[in-house]
């Protein structure tokens, strides 16, 4: 059947809105970059083309990104628009997101053309009423970066699913916080204190948004790689997908036998294999 010129420029119309469509389907896989820190720290540059020819689609960078200066930043959003890769949210120590840091903190996420402020971590807690104010915070910073667009995460260690009285606290997070504050989830450490990711996914639909892919097993902790240790993938991907909202995976590594570079190239390849695009 031969195409009219109108025929095939309707066609070419539609053509690439449903090309788009498809690939929005597909959920990116990224790197946070403290998984290689050693060689970020060398050359971030050099560091972030090589994760890109790896294959990587994302990357998360960590606190250090924070030192960069205004230059700096431009140059690394230029390298990942120049790459075709994305950086879709930063790790911050808790100190970024209060008053006098939080503006920097929000000019240079929307630099990189982030989406997401994470809070990495928290100081130590002891009582579960130290945990409310945490999450009044995290309320608070999310109406702050409303207006620029930026929405705020918050990102669990161990002491986060660590019973305390009997309820652990990214309960309390997690009930009081707003819808838009992101939980990310860390699968190994949630796996490290006996909790159930896949159970916790469930539970909070359309809050994981984007969950590190960290592995570990008894014997060996974070020093596996990712898929040999005790983490359920097949139901974490499952219950991430069906309801947990997830947006992007980001692999992360502590370090293994291999190098960064290796280890990051390695767990990739795994994770293709176990979540084929």
């Amino acid at each position: 059947m031969s195409l009219t010129r109108r025929h095939f420029l309707a066609l070419s119309a539609v053509l690439p809105w449903a090309l788009s469509a498809r690939a929005s389907t597909s959920i990116p896989v990224g790197l946070e970059l403290y998984s290689v820190r050693g060689e970020l720290e060398k050359d971030p540059q050099a560091t972030v083309r090589a994760v890109a020819a790896m294959g990587y689609q994302v990357v998360e960078f960590y606190a250090p990104y924070f030192d960069w200066t205004e230059s700096q930043t431009k140059q690394m959003r230029k390298l990942l628009d120049d790459l075709g890769i994305r950086c879709l949210s930063t790790h911050n120590h808790e100190e970024y997101l209060t008053t006098d840091k939080l503006p920097r903190a929000r000019d240079m996420n929307l630099i990189l053309g982030s989406k997401y402020i994470v809070q990495s971590s928290t100081n130590e807690k002891t009582t579960l009423d130290q945990w409310k104010p945490v999450a009044d915070r995290l309320n608070a910073v999310a109406e702050q970066l409303e207006p620029a667009g930026l929405k705020v995460g918050y990102h669990n260690h161990q002491p986060e699913f660590t019973p305390v009285d009997g309820q652990r606290p990214i309960e309390i997070l997690a009930k009081n916080t707003k819808g838009s504050v992101m939980l990310q989830l860390d699968v190994g450490t949630c796996l490290e204190v006996g909790s159930d990711p896949v159970k916790w996914i469930r539970a909070n639909p359309g809050r994981i948004r984007s969950i590190h892919c960290k592995d570990w097993s008894p014997a060996n902790g974070y020093k596996v790689l990712f898929g040999e240790g005790a983490a359920d993938w097949k139901g974490i991907f499952e219950a991430a997908e069906s309801v947990g909202g997830v947006e992007f995976y980001l692999i992360e590594q502590e370090g293994s036998r291999y190098s960064e570079f290796d280890t990051a190239k390695k767990c990739l390849e795994t994770f293709r294999g176990k979540h084929p695009a």
